[in-house]
C-alpha cells in the first residue's frame, strides 16, 4: 500500500508549522482510542477520592502516593498503544492521518524510497530524543535545510509532499526599471 517513489523534483520539504497541525490532528484521533480504552479496561477505586473529597486529613500519604504511581496499564495505555496506532500508519501508508490531510508522508532519507520498518521504529523512539531539551529536536525541523528533527535523523527519514505550485517570481508592475 506504500506510495510509488515520486521524483525529486516534484517534492518539497514538509515544515514545521504543518508538521506542527498534522502532530495536533493525529492527537485529536489517538486521544479518543486511549481513553476508550481506559474506561474499557481500567477499573477505577474511587475510594481515596471519595475519602479526600470527605475527610483529606484521614488519607495517608503512602496511600495517596501508591495511587500516584502508574500501573503496567497506565504504561500500556499511554506508551504502546499510541506507538502502535502510529507505526502501523506509518508502515501501511507511510503517513498519519494528520500527515496525509497535508499529503505528506515519510521516505527514506538516501533514496526517497519507502523506509523500513526499522527506520518506522527507530523514528518512534527518536521522538523521545527530540523531547530532550524543551523539544528543540522537534524546534529542528524548523532550522534544518531539509527539515529534519533529530527522529527523522536518528532514523534517516524525511517528511516530503507533492509541490503545492512552482515558485512565482516576484514582480511589482507599477515600478519602472
Amino acid at each position: 500500500m506504500n506510495a510509488p517513489p515520486v521524483a525529486e523534483g516534484e517534492l518539497e520539504y514538509v515544515g514545521f508549522w504543518v508538521r506542527v497541525a498534522a502532530s495536533l490532528i493525529d492527537t485529536l484521533w489517538v486521544t479518543p482510542i486511549v481513553l476508550l480504552l481506559g474506561f474499557m479496561f481500567t477499573t477505577a477505586d474511587t475510594s481515596l477520592t471519595d475519602q479526600l473529597l470527605r475527610d483529606p486529613a484521614s488519607v495517608s500519604v503512602a496511600a495517596l502516593s501508591a495511587e500516584l504511581v502508574p500501573s503496567a496499564s497506565d504504561f500500556i495505555l499511554q506508551y504502546l498503544v499510541p506507538a502502535a496506532l502510529i507505526v502501523v500508519f506509518w508502515l501501511m501508508r507511510n503517513a498519519t492521518p494528520g500527515k496525509m490531510v497535508f499529503h505528506a508522508r515519510i521516505v527514506d532519507a538516501a533514496t526517497g524510497a519507502a523506509p523500513t520498518s526499522r527506520q518506522l521504529v527507530i523514528r518512534y523512539i527518536g521522538y523521545y530524543v527530540s523531547l530532550l531539551g524543551l523539544g528543540l529536536g522537534f524546534v529542528w525541523v524548523g532550522i534544518d535545510p531539509r527539515k529534519q528533527g533529530w527522529h527523522d535523523k536518528l532514523a534517516g527519514t524525511v517528511v516530503v509532499r507533492p509541490k503545492i505550485r512552482p515558485t512565482a517570481t516576484v514582480s511589482f508592475p507599477a515600478r519602472k526599471p
